[in-house]
């Protein structure tokens, strides 16, 4: 059984991350971004620490300066044995993190959705780095350290010519935990079901939800709020961080919103806000006794 505690860092996280991890523990990177530690494994999902979506979008209707720094920079980041992807959008496929990366964690290795390997191309990614991933294939990546990809639709699932999909989420499997990070998506058939084999301890979800005016203009949605924590009710997944707001202010929700919901259906849901500057240790209740 899972427990999550909370600490606020009192350094800044470029000078914990140089000491060894406090048993297995996670930080919030911004947006859908986590890096998680354990004593012999560190991993990140979507590191957006660059700012090039600002400059990229610079005259578009939709301003993608980011409402909060980087909590680490690229620089800063310690050893890393996987960098996951869930999609090629810009927030989550960082060409300038994962480029930098690349250069200089030289045992580093990326998992990747099969379904954007051209978009792929474009970055400067050693090919037998890549770690190719596909929907429902099982990875097995370490002594310790099992992942399972599932489908995401965002708002809706998307392929390649061959068939793979381009949108992706994650079921990680390390010691004695799991942790669901769902990529970019919406509820659809089929997830729960999924989800209830793999019966995740953790699920960190998107809340930034979706409107037709964004989509309208090719800006693909996410869980609401309400129906992130409906999943975790459903499912009995105790613990939800989440995440995907805080980061350009047309597509984000007031992070007091979770707040509020948590308080509601607690003990039901523990309901997280993921905040930079937080260690979330995991803990095992039953190893603890």
């Amino acid at each position: 059984m899972m427990n999550i505690e909370l600490t606020h860092l009192s350094e800044p996280l470029a000078k914990v991350v140089q000491s060894p991890p406090a048993g297995h523990e996670l930080f919030w990177l911004g947006q859908a971004g986590f890096l998680f530690r354990s004593a012999s494994l560190t991993w990140i999902v979507d590191p957006y620490l660059s700012d090039h979506l600002a400059e990229k979008y610079r005259h578009h209707e939709f301003s993608h300066e980011r409402m909060m720094p980087p909590p680490i920079a690229v620089t800063e980041l310690p050893d890393i044995d996987f960098v996951f992807c869930t999609h090629h959008h810009g927030d989550h496929l960082d060409g300038p993190t994962i480029e930098w990366i690349a250069a200089n964690k030289p045992n580093t290795r990326f998992v990747v959705p099969a379904g954007i390997a051209l978009e792929t191309t474009q970055f400067e990614l050693p090919a037998e780095r890549i770690i190719w991933a596909e929907a429902d294939e099982p990875l097995a990546l370490d002594s310790d350290f099992d992942v399972v990809p599932l489908p995401a639709a965002h708002e809706d699932f998307a392929y390649d010519e061959l068939g793979h999909h381009r949108f992706l989420g994650y079921v990680f499997h390390v010691g004695p935990f799991k942790i669901f990070h769902s990529g970019d998506t919406i509820p659809y058939d089929g997830l729960n079901h999924r989800l209830v084999a793999l019966h995740p301890e953790l699920a960190l979800l998107p809340v930034n939800g979706r409107s037709r005016e964004l989509s309208e203009r090719n800006i693909a949605g996410n869980f609401s709020l309400a129906e992130a924590i409906e999943l975790c009710r459903n499912l009995r997944i105790p613990f939800l961080i989440a995440h995907h707001f805080g980061m350009f202010a047309f597509n984000t929700i007031d992070p007091s919103l979770v707040d509020a919901a948590a308080h509601k259906v607690k003990p039901v849901v523990n309901v997280l806000k993921a905040q930079a500057g937080v260690r979330y240790e995991l803990r095992d209740i039953l190893d603890s006794r």
